[in-house]
């Protein structure tokens, strides 16, 4: 019985799927390269050198909004207050957030706290 010629296998080409290949790591590349994070300068707490003696500036972050010195304000309003109780804009500020406050929430009252001039700013546990 003569089947006629025997069919040549054709491989599967690679080019396409090193195509794919190349164009994900091109699209991760690039991805990545967006996203570059924004660094905010913090004081490390705990020294000898960085005792404190002067009136409170004590800033609670919590879900319910924000609080200076135990009594909630208004960002208004603590502005208003830290001009009173700071002699400089490099015055200690001690910032506290509760457990359940984004870090999000944290960033943001740095930032509009670093916009009014405060830059000496602590974040505490």
């Amino acid at each position: 019985m003569d089947f006629g010629a025997p069919r040549r296998k054709h491989r599967m080409s690679l080019t396409p799927m090193i195509d794919v290949v190349f164009l994900l790591l091109v699209f991760f590349m690039l991805a990545s390269q967006f996203g570059s994070p924004a660094q905010l300068p913090l004081t490390l707490g705990g020294g000898a050198s960085s005792s404190y003696t002067g009136p409170a500036r004590l800033i609670r972050i919590g879900e319910d909004g924000l609080q200076l010195n135990g009594s909630p304000r208004a960002e208004a309003e603590i502005i208003a207050a830290l001009h009173d109780l700071t002699e400089t804009p490099e015055d200690m500020i001690i910032l506290r957030a509760e457990e359940d406050v984004p870090l999000q929430q944290v960033i943001e009252t740095m930032e509009w706290l670093g916009s009014e001039g405060y830059s000496n700013l602590v974040l505490v546990e």
